[in-house]
């Protein structure tokens, strides 16, 4: 069954190729309901998508102007006449579907054909078409689609489906017939070639930006990070990597409230060297802060079912491989970016466990507080620059680095 509201159709019917609007069954008031462009005594069609326009854009009075959803319709582009391949249905054609194997298309062809054809022949009160429909109960099962007749009983009830048809269709196609009236329009040529142009430029609107919209979604699936459908992602707790002093540890961090909170309890920071082991750890413990997240279950369940895999995304990776050294090379060597993201993972450790070392370290040592001040790009570095000797700087540097692994539970 159709979900759109109103449909542009084609139908191929004894009289010939036809176009009409139809709207599927909707619900109003708790009633069921479905119509076609119609008057009170017949479903209406046109020889062209051309003429059904200009009908519309003309003619106030027929059945779907009462539609819930014909206001809307009949403010859009004048393509909206215009039946998409899914909505041509070859009425009079349907026996050689039925003739076929019960393939995916013949299935459906055929489904489709039974839909419309059903429903033009209750709303046009197509006595032996309604008739057909509701004696035959071996036609309903071909909505079930293609798999219904995979079966070993499949061929024999498609047979079945085929042979209804054989036998009945004439008489369905003439009462259809009977209910559709195709209209004789007195339209001008001009008004039809303007129709006919103004439809012709609609679509090729509407294609350019189908296009467009599929090359968006393209590009935006082709930049978008992996990291971001992860369940750590969803969850907002993300694993880190610090590699520091020729070591590597694992740990967790999410932000609360813009604080940082680590996976770990009383200022100690649970790391590990691989991140098996912390997926093993995190199985059979829940005694940290990140527990009372409330995301924190999902992650805890995920592991438990082996569902897990630990991903680090790259602005979670922390690296103090080299700085130290190249502090003592100055300024220039040192890799600013670098250094600012470590210092900013030591911050954050420090602000997680709430004590004033790091701080302390810094009052204590005030031309290295000024250092970083410098390299770190701080505004109140009060005109201070880095001079030789640099021993004394990459040795402070070296000691913030002891102070963050001393909050590490392994190391």
């Amino acid at each position: 069954m159709s979900t759109r509201a109103i449909v542009p159709v084609k139908l191929s019917l004894y009289s010939g190729d036809v176009y009409t609007l139809w709207a599927p069954t909707w619900t109003e008031h708790g009633t069921d309901w479905q119509a076609f462009l119609g008057d009170s005594e017949h479903i209406l069609a046109f020889h062209s998508v051309e003429e059904l326009l200009l009908y519309i854009e003309t003619n106030e009075r027929h059945d779907l102007t009462s539609h819930p959803e014909w206001k809307s319709f009949n403010q859009r582009p004048a393509h909206r006449v215009v039946p998409g391949k899914k909505d041509y249905y070859d009425i009079v054609g349907v026996p050689e579907a039925l003739a076929g194997r019960a393939s995916y298309e013949n299935v459906s062809t055929t489904s489709g054909v039974f839909e419309i054809a059903a429903a033009l022949a209750n709303v046009g009160a197509a006595e032996d078409a309604s008739i057909f429909f509701s004696s035959h109960s071996v036609l309903r099962n071909v909505h079930r689609g293609a798999e219904h007749y995979s079966g070993p009983e499949g061929p024999k009830e498609w047979t079945a489906v085929g042979r209804a048809v054989v036998d009945n269709w004439e008489k369905v196609c003439e009462s259809l017939d009977e209910a559709v009236r195709i209209v004789e329009t007195d339209f001008s040529d001009e008004r039809i070639a303007d129709a006919a142009g103004r439809i012709s430029n609609a679509s090729a609107e509407a294609e350019a930006a189908r296009k467009e919209a599929e090359e968006r979604r393209r590009a935006e699936a082709e930049q978008a990070d992996p990291y971001d459908n992860s369940l750590w992602a969803t969850a907002g707790i993300d694993p880190v990597k610090v590699i520091i002093q020729g070591k590597a540890v694992y740990t967790l961090r999410t932000y609360l409230d813009g604080n940082p909170v680590f996976l770990g309890r009383f200022g100690e920071i649970f790391a590990f060297p691989t991140a098996k082991q912390m997926l093993r750890w995190i199985m059979e413990h829940d005694e940290h802060d990140l527990a009372r997240m409330s995301t924190w279950e999902e992650i805890s369940t995920a592991a438990t079912g082996g569902e897990l895999e630990v991903t680090v995304h790259d602005d979670n990776v922390y690296s103090f491989q080299g700085i130290a050294d190249d502090i003592l090379k100055g300024p220039d060597a040192v890799d600013t970016q670098q250094m600012n993201r470590a210092y900013e993972v030591m911050a954050d450790a420090a602000d997680w466990a709430g004590d004033d070392s790091l701080n302390s370290f810094l009052l204590a040592n005030p031309r290295f507080q000024d250092y970083l001040s410098y390299m770190l790009g701080a505004t109140d570095s009060s005109g201070y620059v880095p001079s030789k000797p640099y021993d004394d700087k990459a040795q402070s540097w070296r000691e913030l680095e002891d102070i963050l692994i001393k909050r590490f539970s392994k190391f």
